[in-house]
C-alpha cells in the first residue's frame, strides 16, 4: 500500500484532489506511468488485479477523502497490448489476471442495485455481523460469537449500481466460419452512469480492461457443481470506432493503394476482382463493387441524414450463382455477416427483447443489421422469409435505425449497414412469358428501398453456355484460374482506406448532369388513356445515382465526383430499370411496374 501511496503522491495527487472536490468517486490511472514508477508493482497488478485494486483503493483513503464519499474506485487504462485476450482463448490459466477484451455488445440488461455488504444484528447479544456478498445468492450469518445460531436481524445493506452485458467476438476477427464466442460482463458503479451507459448500447464495439472470474453453477439440489461459469469483471470500458479500422494499413500498403488508384484500368480490375470464379455478370459485379466502396453519409442541419450505404437485390433462377456471389463478398468485405432467410427471423435481423439471467427481467439483444453496423449484411434466400419478418427491415434499410418498443424497453439502435440480398422468383424460376417485375415476390415498399435490382435469368444460349461450361471445367482442372487481378487482401485494404478517408463531393457540372437525366426520365412519354403519365424514376433512384457516383469516385481516391463517375452511375441505374421496370405496351420505363 505504501508504494501505491508514493505513486499517487508523485503522479496522481492533483487529479485525485480535483476528483474529491468535484465529487467524482473514481480515479483513472495510466498503467504505463505505474510501469515506469515500479515494474514489480505493475506486474503484481496484472497478475492479481482483484487484490491490488483493493490495495490501491486503500491507498486513496490515506488522503483526505470527503466523508460523504463512502466508496472510491481505481480504474486502469493503457495496459500493454500483450494482455489482449480473445474471448475464444479464455482458459483456466487466464483467470483472475488483467486482460484486454474486445467485442460487440450483443445484449444489455437494465441497471439494477446489487448488495455488496450486509449488516446483521444478533437478537441475543446485540453484536453487529457484517457479511460480504460475493455470490449470486444472498448470504446470512450462520453463527454469532455468543454461540447463537438461527435467524439474525438485517439492519443495513450497502448497494451499488450494476449492469450485465453480453459481449460477442467481432465477426471480422474470426477465422473462416468459426462460431463467435460470448461472455457475460459485469459493470459496476461509475461504469453504468448515464454518460457511460451510451458507450455500451447493443451493436456498439467496446474494449474492456478487466479480469475473468469463475461463477459457481448450482445443481438442482442447490449444491455447487464441479464446473463453473465464467464472467468478466470490468475495471474500465472504452468504445472503439466501429469501422474498418480492424484492418491495419501500413506505409507499404498505402503506397500500393495509391499506385493502384492511379492505374487507368483500376475500375476494370476492381470489377474483375469481385468474383473471378464466376463467369460473366459484369454489370452485377460492377454494382457490388460500388456497393463495397459505398457513398457518403450526409448529416443535415435539421438533424436528419442522407444515407451513404448502397443496397442491392439479386433476383435469379436457381443455379445463377447468387449464393456464390454472396459467399465471395463475405470474404472480400472487411466487415460482414452472412445470414440465410430460411433460418432467420425478423428480430434476428434487427433486434429483439429477451429474458435476462442477471436481472430476471428483459434485456435488449442486437440482431445481424445492428451487429454489422458500418459493415455489410448478406441475406441469402430472402424470399424464404415470411412477410412479417421481412417487414422488420423496412425502417432499417432507409433510416438505418432499429426502433424497439417492447416490454419495458424503448430503444433506437444504429444500423448503418449495406445490404446485399438474394432471392428466387415467385414460382422458383422466371417465366419468360410474364413480366419480370410481377415475378418478384416481395412487397413494393421493401423493393423500393434497394438502389439496384438485378434479375439473373437463366436462358439457353449456345455461345454463352459453352463459355460458362469451359470456365467451370477449367477451374476444376486449374484452381489458379480464379486468381483475381487484385489480391483479396489488397482489395480489402483498398476498400477500407477509401471508406475511412475519402468523401467525394458533387461538382456543379456533375450535379447538372444527374439533374437533367432525372428530369428527362420523369417527363418521358405521353400520358396514358386514363390521363396518367408513367413514372419512370423517383427521388429514391435519384439519391441512389448520387451514392453510386460517389462510390465510383472513391475507386480513384478522388475527392470530386466527375462526369465519368455520374455517367457510370446513370448507366447502371438505367440498366436495372430497363430489366425490371420496362412496360412492354409502351416501351417506356414505369417504376410502378416493380
Amino acid at each position: 500500500m505504501n508504494r501505491f501511496k508514493e505513486f499517487l503522491d508523485e503522479y496522481c495527487v492533483d487529479q485525485l484532489m480535483d476528483n474529491f472536490r468535484t465529487g467524482i468517486n473514481h480515479l483513472i490511472i495510466d498503467f504505463m506511468k505505474l510501469l515506469e514508477f515500479d515494474t514489480d508493482l505493475a506486474d503484481h497488478v496484472l497478475d492479481d488485479p482483484e487484490e491490488y485494486l483493493k490495495i490501491a483503493e486503500s491507498a486513496v483513503r490515506e488522503f483526505e477523502m470527503p466523508k460523504t464519499m463512502t466508496r472510491f474506485n481505481v480504474r486502469f487504462e493503457n495496459i500493454p497490448e500483450t494482455q489482449k485476450l480473445p474471448l475464444s482463448s479464455i482458459r483456466t490459466d487466464k483467470l483472475k489476471k488483467f486482460h484486454i477484451f474486445e467485442g460487440v455488445v450483443r445484449q444489455k440488461s437494465d441497471v439494477l442495485p446489487q448488495t455488496i455488504h450486509a449488516k446483521f444484528e444478533c437478537p441475543s447479544c446485540g453484536n453487529i455481523i457484517t457479511i460480504l456478498q460475493t455470490e449470486k445468492t444472498f448470504k446470512e450469518p450462520t453463527k454469532c460469537g455468543c454461540g447463537r445460531k438461527g435467524k439474525f436481524i438485517l439492519i443495513n445493506k450497502d448497494l451499488i449500481d450494476a449492469q450485465s452485458l453480453m459481449l460477442e467476438e467481432c465477426s471480422e476477427s474470426l477465422d473462416g466460419g468459426a462460431q463467435a464466442k460470448r461472455r457475460r460482463v459485469i459493470l459496476k458503479e461509475d461504469l453504468v452512469s448515464p454518460l457511460a451507459d451510451r458507450k455500451t448500447n447493443p451493436g456498439t464495439k467496446i474494449q474492456i480492461i478487466g479480469y475473468v472470474k469463475e461463477v459457481p453453477i448450482l445443481t438442482r439440489t442447490g449444491a455447487n457443481s464441479t464446473t463453473s461459469d465464467l464472467m468478466i469483471e470490468a475495471n474500465s470500458v472504452k468504445s472503439i470506432e466501429d469501422s474498418y479500422a480492424e484492418i491495419e494499413i501500413n506505409a507499404g500498403d498505402l503506397k500500393e493503394i495509391t499506385t493502384l488508384s492511379k492505374d487507368k484500368n483500376v475500375y476494370k480490375k476492381l470489377i474483375e476482382s469481385i468474383a473471378p470464379g464466376i463467369k460473366g455478370n459484369n454489370k452485377i459485379k460492377e454494382g457490388i463493387m460500388l456497393q463495397l466502396f459505398g457513398g457518403v453519409k450526409i448529416p443535415k442541419e435539421d438533424g436528419t441524414t442522407l444515407r451513404g450505404d448502397i443496397h442491392i437485390l439479386l433476383i435469379g433462377d436457381p443455379g445463377a450463382a447468387k449464393s456464390k456471389l454472396l459467399e465471395r463478398i463475405n470474404k472480400v468485405a472487411p466487415k460482414s455477416r452472412f445470414i440465410s432467410g430460411e433460418g432467420t427471423s425478423g428480430t434476428g435481423i434487427t433486434a429483439s427483447v429477451v429474458r435476462d439471467d442477471f436481472s430476471g427481467g428483459w434485456a435488449l439483444e442486437a440482431g445481424a443489421l445492428v451487429l454489422a453496423n458500418k459493415g455489410f449484411v448478406l441475406i441469402d434466400e430472402m424470399d424464404k422469409m415470411n412477410d412479417n419478418d421481412r417487414n422488420h427491415i423496412h425502417t432499417a434499410l432507409e433510416q438505418q435505425k432499429v426502433i424497439i418498443n417492447k416490454a419495458n424497453i424503448q430503444a433506437t439502435l444504429n444500423c448503418e449497414t449495406s445490404v446485399l440480398a438474394a432471392a428466387n422468383p415467385k414460382h422458383g424460376r422466371f417465366d419468360p412469358y410474364e413480366l419480370v417485375a410481377k415475378q418478384i415476390n416481395m412487397p413494393s415498399t421493401l423493393i423500393n428501398r434497394f438502389d439496384l435490382i438485378f434479375p439473373l435469368i437463366d436462358t439457353p444460349d449456345e455461345k454463352r453456355d459453352k463459355e460458362i461450361a469451359d470456365h467451370i471445367l477449367q477451374s476444376h482442372q486449374n484452381i489458379k484460374l480464379a486468381k483475381p487481378p487484385i489480391s483479396t487482401e489488397l482489395l480489402q485494404k483498398f476498400i477500407s482506406y477509401a471508406r475511412q478517408n475519402i468523401s467525394p463531393q458533387l461538382s456543379h457540372e456533375t450535379a447538372i448532369q444527374i439533374r437533367d437525366y432525372y428530369v428527362k426520365m420523369r417527363n418521358q412519354g405521353k400520358s396514358t388513356g386514363k390521363g396518367r403519365r408513367p413514372i419512370a424514376i423517383s427521388a429514391r433512384q435519384l439519391e441512389g445515382i448520387v451514392r453510386l457516383a460517389k462510390a465510383s469516385a472513391k475507386t480513384k481516391l478522388s475527392k470530386t465526383v466527375t462526369v465519368e463517375d455520374a455517367t457510370r452511375a446513370i448507366k447502371l441505374t438505367q440498366y436495372c430499370l430497363q430489366k425490371v421496370g420496362m412496360d412492354p405496351d409502351t416501351g417506356k420505363i414505369d417504376i410502378d411496374r416493380i
